[in-house]
Parts: structure tokens; sequence; C-alpha cells
């Protein structure tokens, strides 16, 4: 290679690395087979599976910056470690927001130790959203399931033998319609400045009112009634 492409090279990942102003990043491992120095756009794409479109985007929202040699566009080995790290955030599902906000984070921390606390934690806040994630879904699994499982009789007995819903308490309809909108017993028995097992009870009687097996059921019957609304 002629000198002067060498310099044009080495200056190339100098300017990208001034830009960076990340002292520690986080371990990611890194795509095997790529270059020492600075990486085309094509092959920078082909490691981490993503297309010139998804490079640009991220360069648009300052993730990662981009030289040219000529008309070609290259990254600087700093480039291909944030980009190491901003592919890990995406794997997880963590929004663009989310991960810029992090590599902002990054630039602060003084230590790899650091670099790596800040990572961990940023992973944690993932891990519980996950986590609730999955609970509402297992909960709208079940109420579908439930709503499914329910023939669409009411045994020719809506709620009580005066087939209405006076039998139900001012606080009890309050309840049932929180339980409609999903709220958890925690948050109802807190909506109601009730104690947890208070507003366990409480549900427990709705339920048996409605004469259903559980609260999806009960919500499901209450709905069919026109008691509350889905």
């Amino acid at each position: 290679m002629p000198d002067g492409s060498k310099r044009l090279f080495a200056a190339a990942g100098f300017a990208s690395e001034a830009r960076s102003k990340y002292r520690f990043l986080p371990s990611a491992a890194l795509p095997p087979d790529l270059p020492e120095g600075p990486v085309p756009i094509a092959d920078m794409a082909n490691a981490f599976g993503v297309t010139h479109r998804t490079l640009h985007f991220y360069e648009e929202k300052g993730l990662i910056s981009a030289n040219r040699i000529g008309l070609m566009r290259v990254y600087g080995q700093d480039d291909v470690m944030r980009m190491a790290v901003i592919t890990v955030c995406r794997e997880t599902g963590m929004p663009i927001a989310v991960i810029q906000e992090l590599m902002d984070e990054l630039r602060k921390a003084d230590s790899q130790e650091g670099a790596e606390a800040m990572f961990r934690e940023a992973l944690q806040v993932r891990k519980r959203e996950l986590t609730a994630e999955m609970s509402t879904l297992h909960r709208q699994l079940q109420q579908v399931g439930d709503l499914l499982d329910y023939d669409g009789s009411i045994e020719t007995q809506p709620l009580n033998d005066n087939q209405d819903n006076s039998s139900l308490t001012p606080q009890e309809r309050h309840c049932l319609e929180l339980m409609a909108e999903g709220y958890s017993t925690q948050r109802i028995a807190r909506a109601l400045d009730l104690k947890h097992d208070e507003t366990r009870d409480l549900e427990a009687g709705i339920i048996l009112k409605f004469r259903a097996n559980n609260r999806f059921q009960a919500i499901a019957k209450a709905v069919l009634l026109g008691i509350v609304q889905a």
C-alpha cells in the first residue's frame, strides 16, 4: 500500500478516536476476522449483520461516527467497539433513546470497572422491564384463555336473583372497575386505601358473586353484563 494511503487510513482512525471521547467501554464480543485498521462500511455491516442504512441511522443518532477515504466510508476501532456494545443493547430490545443515554453515561466512566458497572445496571433495568412485560403478557394470555373457555352462558342468572348489579357495593364496584383495568391486588389496595388482605378478601367476594373461578372470569362476566368496560 502506498505511504499516502497509509497516512489516510491512520488519519481516519485518529479522527474517529478523537471524536469518540470514550476512555472505557464495557466488554462486548467483537466479530471475528475484522481488520485492525479502519473498517469499510460493507465489512462493518456484514460483521454485525446489519444494513448500511442501519449504520447511517446509528451515525445520525451520534452512536458511531464514520470517516471517508476517497469515496469509501470507514470506521475506526473505537467505532467497532461501540458497535459491539450497541448490538448487545439492541439484542435485548433496548430503545435507541435508552442506548443513547447509556452511551452518554459511558463517556463519564473513569475506569473499566465503572464502565462495566454502568452497563450491568442498564441490563438490570432492562431485565426488570422484560419481567414486567412478561407478567403483563401472562395476565393477558390468561384472560384471553378464560374468555375463550367461557361458553357465553351465565346460567340465566346474571349476578343475583334480581338480575341486576345491585348486590355490588360501591366499594366492590370500584374494585371491579380497577380489576377490569388490569390493576394488581397491590395497586388496588393502594387505590382504595385498604390493606392487602382486605383487598384480597374484597376481590374474592366479587368473584363469588359472579359465580366465577377467578378474577378473569369475573371480569369477563361483568363485561358481558355491561357492568364494566374492558
